[in-house]
């Protein structure tokens, strides 16, 4: 399997904090169509966005599916009516999860299959994911999910799935002020797995560097689009997926494929996590 390397993330195609219908359902259909228009031909989502919203914008929107058009789910997680982010890590949970999206994507299979380790924060923590990973390469064999892929965890973790099944892809918080997964990305590529960044412009807290800023106003470009280059500079293994619900700013990701960055931006860019601060710190 093979796709291009900047895709697109339909989290932003719910409601405020993921939750609910957008406001704007025509508007999120337009922005999906016109990725796919575009080129893009992966589409990151969850049946837990909204919950079930994203995922039936997307049927709305694409299907049928144009051929070579790749969709990446994830598991791990429920959204009870209290609005909350609970963990969903059981057999049953997992199945049960792995039909809500075939249902409402109107798929026979999922083409990959992320398993989100819910941690107390954003980032991983130690933990054996073998139970979890099992029941999905369980499924895989059922012929309801084709690829496996890995999400919010440890270098330790990734081994642990790798000696159940075949990982396809790593989905981790990394841009280019945090950095703590540079060895993995590195270890990742030499296995030709992919590394799929999440917050890729800093999530929740969006990115703000006076270099990032610098550097963008000398190429002519965005903070975000010079970000978004960059991390597809870092690794040859990086796959995007940022995400928006507007048009002008899908565009603008997408512009960021394209965008040089000569080496001494590079350098500057790259000592931007060695000047910020810690996790904890």
């Amino acid at each position: 399997m093979s796709v291009c390397r900047l895709g697109y993330g339909a989290m932003q195609l719910a409601g405020p904090g993921v939750w609910g219908p957008p406001r704007d359902p025509e508007a999120a259909v337009a922005v999906l169509r016109e990725a796919v228009a575009s080129g893009v031909d992966h589409i990151d989502t969850s049946d837990f966005y909204g919950p079930h919203v994203t995922n039936q914008i997307i049927r709305k929107a694409l299907h049928p599916y144009p051929k070579g058009l790749v969709i990446v789910t994830k598991l791990g997680a429920r959204r009870p009516p209290d609005r909350s982010w609970q963990r969903a890590t059981s057999a049953e949970d997992l199945t049960s999860g792995v039909h809500d999206n075939l249902r409402n994507l109107g798929l026979d299979a999922l083409d990959i299959v992320n398993y989100r380790v819910m941690g107390s924060g954003h980032g991983p923590s130690e933990g054996s994911i073998g139970e979890q990973v099992s029941v999905l390469a369980d499924l895989k064999r059922k012929g309801l999910i084709r690829h496996i892929g890995v999400s919010n965890v440890t270098a330790a973790q990734v081994a642990e799935a790798r000696a159940i099944t075949e990982v396809v892809c790593v989905q981790n918080n990394y841009n280019v002020a945090h950095r703590q997964d540079d060895p993995l990305i590195d270890d990742l590529a030499g296995l030709g797995i992919a590394y799929v960044p999440y917050f890729p412009l800093g999530g929740f807290t969006p990115l703000e560097s006076s270099t990032l800023s610098a550097v963008a106003v000398r190429l002519g470009a965005k903070p975000m689009q010079v970000a978004l280059a960059w991390l597809l500079r870092r690794s040859p293994n990086i796959l995007l997926i940022p995400g928006t619900s507007s048009l002008a700013h899908l565009r603008e990701n997408l512009a960021a494929g394209s965008l040089p960055i000569p080496p001494e931006g590079l350098a500057e860019l790259d000592a931007i996590a060695a000047s910020s601060p810690r996790p904890g710190h």
